[in-house]
């Protein structure tokens, strides 16, 4: 693989997506210094980002890390995990699981640690070690799931939303709106997996980006 200087927007974005610690703690104050340098997220984005940074900047380490937990471990609806959102517990999402792992070899993301490859935080990763344009065009594969996760932290008014709507704003497309409205209307009655039952995601094939529709 031809090798690419990092894009510093997506490695920021899937570290503040992580579970918080000293490091990322310690890192926060250099955020928007850091993505305003890279400049590829817009000046609405960057805004709420500092949003995000002020409001647990003053909560503390430990009181981010207990929020994390109740807002990502405890909340199905804003889990991190992607293929979740989209297959549940079925068959499929395993498939999409080997599907994605060969996307990441072949694009130079070795899984080194145990972590499901659908983590969003881990896909973020991914991306920073591509060129911007295909960062960009890969990002729109998952979009509606993202957007699906943003709506629901919106609901909330959880900071966490000003992530998620930073990783929409430089995705070459944006949600299609009747799809995130379906997962979200049909969420309270039942399952996800029962939910969702479109065409699963790939990644690679002849219609790179199996979410486009019209």
């Amino acid at each position: 693989m031809e090798e690419y200087k990092m894009l510093k927007t997506y490695k920021i974005l899937s570290l503040l997506l992580t579970y918080p610690n000293e490091e990322i703690y310690a890192f926060l104050p250099e955020v928007n210094t850091t993505l305003l340098e890279e400049n590829i997220i817009n000046k609405q984005s960057r805004i709420g980002i500092g949003s995000f940074v002020d409001f647990f900047t003053k909560e503390g380490l430990a009181n981010w890390q207990a929020h994390y937990v109740q807002l990502f471990d405890y909340s199905k609806s804003a889990s991190l995990y992607l293929f979740e959102h989209v297959h549940g517990d079925s068959k499929d999402r395993g498939q999409a699981m080997v599907d994605l792992i060969a996307l990441y070899k072949e694009n130079g993301l070795e899984i080194t640690r145990a972590e499901l490859p659908d983590y969003l935080p881990m896909f973020l990763e991914f991306l920073a070690m591509q060129t911007q344009e295909k960062a960009e065009e890969l990002l729109a594969e998952i979009i509606d799931i993202v957007g699906f996760i943003y709506k629901k932290l919106e609901e909330k008014d959880n900071p966490y939303h000003y992530l998620l709507a930073a990783i929409i704003q430089i995705s070459k497309r944006k949600p299609a709106e009747a799809r995130v409205e379906k997962m979200i209307s049909e969420m309270p009655e039942i399952s996800i997996d029962e939910a969702y039952e479109e065409e699963p995601v790939t990644f690679g094939g002849e219609n790179p980006c199996i979410n486009c529709k019209s």
